[in-house]
């Protein structure tokens, strides 16, 4: 199939295989969270990579998307000027997002995501011609209360 209709169904295939063994381990995804309620961990696949160029270098970009953004109330992503700043923006949101691969070495970090839509745009890059970990999962950081959500594994290959 080819066109948008062909780039979904490949996007779906690859979501359905990442999240396999998540499925497999008997991790039922619940409806969005009731007032006190705990919020589940990010289910986390790949939708695709990139190539650019930066500073005279070139890059590739893997792009990731949270399966369960949705489940995610918009205040944990307000801004938190109450909260130590990221760099120099003194308007950082509650929640930070980092990127790890599977030994846990921090890749990238989000600090500035303003929804739970926002989930659906997550990537990080390497220099092209280095070799990407195979896999990676992220970890949100809710820092106004300390909790931490990690995700699942995810592949890095096409």
């Amino acid at each position: 199939m080819t066109g948008r209709a062909g780039k979904t169904v490949g996007l779906a295939a690859r979501a359905a295989r990442q999240l396999a063994p998540v499925v497999l381990a008997g991790t039922v995804l619940p409806a969005a969270p009731a007032a006190g309620q705990v919020l589940p961990n990010p289910v986390l696949y790949q939708v695709g990579q990139e190539y650019y160029s930066a500073g005279g270098k070139a890059f590739v970009r893997y792009r990731y998307d949270i399966l369960n953004k949705t489940d995610y109330p918009a205040e944990l992503f307000a801004a938190a000027p109450a909260l130590p700043p990221c760099g120099a923006n003194t308007n950082s949101s509650r929640t930070w997002v980092d990127f790890y691969d599977a030994s846990g070495h921090r890749l990238y970090g989000f600090c500035a995501l303003g929804k739970p839509q926002d989930l659906g745009s997550l990537w990080f890059a390497v220099e092209q011609g280095v070799v990407p970990p195979s896999w990676v999962y992220i970890e949100m950081i809710d820092r106004q209360t300390n909790t931490r959500y990690k995700s699942n594994l995810a592949e890095t290959a096409p």
